[in-house]
Order: structure tokens, then sequence, then C-alpha cells
């Protein structure tokens, strides 16, 4: 099980909430083992919780107060960090190939090179699906990375400022295909920051400038929850002045509006495009890995790719079947965060060459927030059906779900006086990122 050199590599390709959470806790519980050695590879130096990218593209979340650096993180918990893109595997020689690191201008910053494992996890999540429909690569903006959220800031604040000094008067459509949690946490992120720009003296921005709305193509919001959950949302949206479209199918994009297979034309100046997932591309060109029809590596319950057995895939970008019944993991956060605790006593079970554990998806609810202002969620009880939970109570919990990832990733006594500092500071803080 261990290379020439006697050191067994472990090497975690993404450091989404997942695979940094997996390398953390193989660094912690390996520590002592030095003959094992663990390397993370991501194409960014930074890593914020995706949940939370919705928040820094309205300005309301300042990315630089909640990111956490790969390689200091590395250095404090005993990996190494290894900056990278991921463009090509060897499964004979076990080296991943890594493509060249290029800046703003074109300028080579680290060429291509290859990386050697023993043990490889593919942990790179998903990006959007635009199902080829015309116009979605050219008009549509995502939330796939912290970059494109920082790009949507920008170009919204733009915008505003283009009404705010504009002397036509015209409105601003800003439309968000896809009612799943991404859409549905956008849309109400954006209404309160448009009622704060206008509070903080930019008297041409109110809900009567910017016009929001969401696209569904299913019959309600937030399919895959429960319908009490997805109604509670569609009111609240509904009395914050948000327009919602159900049943409508996006046939194309054009430069100022969307066209449905139902034949509407709905105007949009801006439009965000969150509807669906699928693995990325690179996933097909993996020396023969197995792949299903939205690229995602397909792995036994063991998260084992089902081609070669020391490449495991976990996370959005790996489609594992439950069971019998064949139905797969859903791509979710808790998904990913319960698969990186089981592959910690994987590795422990395949580096001792003993039976490994299986994967079972538990579903322990669902929480939405809907900006400061309110939060709708459902959580699995041990007794049959589940706990519908709104306001206050749905916000506190969504928070704790943010606290519990940022304890695993920094400990709980530094989480704690992070929280302690934030709460202390808040007040004097910005309330919203205008730059």
């Amino acid at each position: 099980m261990k290379n020439e050199h006697n050191i067994h590599r472990i090497v975690v390709v993404g450091g989404g909430a997942g695979g940094l959470e997996l390398v953390t806790k193989l660094a912690h519980k390996f520590r002592r083992k030095k003959q094992i050695q663990i390397t993370l590879v991501d194409m960014k130096l930074t890593h914020i919780w995706k949940p939370l990218w919705h928040e820094v593209a309205t300005g309301t979340l300042s990315s630089s107060d909640n990111e956490i650096n790969y390689l200091l993180h590395s250095h404090f918990h005993g990996y190494t960090f290894e900056l990278g893109t991921l463009i090509g595997l060897d499964r004979t020689t076990k080296q991943i190939h890594l493509g060249p690191i290029i800046n703003e201008s074109g300028y080579i910053l680290a060429p291509a090179r290859q990386l050697p494992y023993d043990t490889l996890i593919i942990a790179i999540g998903s990006i959007c699906n635009d199902f080829n429909i015309p116009g979605v690569a050219e008009y549509c903006l995502s939330l796939d990375s912290q970059q494109q959220a920082e790009q949507f800031h920008r170009r919204f604040l733009q915008r505003c400022m283009q009404m705010e000094y504009s002397e036509n008067q015209l409105p601003l459509n800003i439309v968000i295909v896809g009612g799943g949690a991404t859409g549905v946490e956008l849309v109400a992120e954006l209404n309160r920051v448009v009622t704060q720009i206008h509070t903080f003296g930019w008297q041409q921005i109110n809900g009567n400038t910017i016009k929001l709305s969401i696209i569904e193509s299913s019959d309600r919001l937030l399919q895959a929850l429960k319908p009490k959950i997805s109604t509670a949302i569609y009111d609240d949206l509904s009395q914050r002045g948000i327009t919602i479209y159900t049943n409508q199918r996006v046939q194309s994009i054009q430069h100022n509006a969307i066209i449905t297979a139902q034949g509407l034309s709905i105007p949009a100046d801006m439009v965000v495009w969150a509807a669906g997932i699928k693995a990325p591309t690179v996933l097909t060109k993996l020396d023969g890995l197995e792949v299903n029809a939205i690229n995602q590596l397909v792995v036994h319950q063991t998260l084992q790719t089902t081609v070669d057995k020391n490449i495991f895939a976990f996370g959005d970008c790996a489609y594992c079947p439950q069971d019998e019944n064949k139905k797969a993991v859903p791509p979710r956060a808790q998904a990913a965060h319960q698969q990186a605790s089981l592959l910690v006593k994987t590795m422990q079970a395949y580096l001792a060459g003993t039976e490994l554990p299986t994967y079972h998806y538990h579903d322990h609810g669902s929480l939405i927030s809907l900006s400061q202002q309110n939060a709708v969620g459902q959580l699995m009880s041990y007794i049959p059906g589940s706990l519908f939970l709104e306001g206050r109570i749905a916000q506190f919990l969504y928070w704790l779900l943010f606290k519990e990832h940022q304890a695993v990733l920094l400990g709980i006594w530094r989480t704690v006086f992070m929280t302690i500092s934030n709460f202390l500071t808040e007040k004097v803080k910005p309330r919203l990122k205008l730059h």
C-alpha cells in the first residue's frame, strides 16, 4: 500500500466544504504517522463556505472576513497544499496532471506539472447545468465560485450607479433562473440589499426601479423539499414584491429578455443561472473513469470509483447509488459533510487492508435563508415525519451550520473567539459592501 519511499501519499483534489473538512480530519487523525502524507489541491488560494456565496454576490458579506487561506491552514493543521487545476490523470503511473497557473494578463505563474499519489480522492464539486439552452453562456452569470459571486457584485453595483445618476429612469430587471436553494436565497438577499441601498442614500434605487423575479420550471419552488416549505417561501417572497414564475421552462436567453417554452417573454437586464447542476467536464477525461450523463464520477457505496479502487470521489462530483433502489445521494452540503467523515474511517481501513465501510445517506433536513429577515426549514426527527421551522429559530439553526463547519476547520475554541469578536465589532462594521 506504500510507494518505494515507504510513504503513502493521499491526494485530495478540491478544497470545498467536503474536501477541506476531509484533509483537516485526516491530518489530525494521522498526525503522528510520518509515513502518511496528505496533500490538498485546489485552483484557488482561499476557501469560503459555498452557502455564503450568495451573500458575497449581494455585498452583505465581505469575502475577506470569512476566507480561509489554504497555505496557512495547511501549515497549522499538518497537511500540504498544492495550487493547481486538475486537467488529467494517468492511472498507470498514479499521477494527476495539473494545468499551468495563468494570471489575468495571460502570464504563466507556474508551469503545468504532475503530482504523484497512492490514494486519490476527488471532490471538485459541481457547476451550473445550462442544458445547452441558447444564450445562457452569453448573457447569464452564475454563482459557481467565489470569483463569480464577486463579479456579480461588481456588475450589480455598476448598474445601480448608472440608475442613480441617469436621467432616464428605466427599471432594472434582475431575473434568477432556478427555484432551488441558491436561487431563492439570492433573490431574498437582493431584496434586502435594494432596501438598504435606498436607505443609505441612493434615492433612485428601490423596489420600483429594481424588479426582482425568479423562474422555476416545476410547479413550485424548492421542488426537492416538502410542499409546506415551498408554500411558506412563496408567500414570503411574494409579500416582498418579488415576481415568481412557476411551470415556466426557459427556451432561450436574449440580450434583454428570457423566452419560455410556454410563450412568455420576461424582461431581463441581468440574469443569474441557478438551474440544475453538473460535474466539471474534466471528469470525463480522467483515464477511463466511469461518469454518468452529467459528468459525475460513478462510485460504489464505499465511495471508490467503479474502475479504480485506489481512486475515491464524493460530494457533488460523485454519483453514489443507495441500496437496491439505486437512488443517488442528493448533491447537498450535508451529504458531502457525511461522506468526508466516513472517508476518515475509510482511509484507516484502507491503509490497514480491512473491509471498507459503506456510505448511507441520512437526511437531517433542510434550512433556507431568506436574508436576515427570515429563514424556513425542516428537521428530520426520530419519529415519523419532520419538524417545520421558520423565523428566528430557523435563522439560528442556519447560523449553527456555518459554525459547525468553522469548528471542524479551525477548532472549537478559535471558532468561539472569532464569533465573540465578530459580535463585538458588528456595530462598527459596514452592513453592506458598496465597492
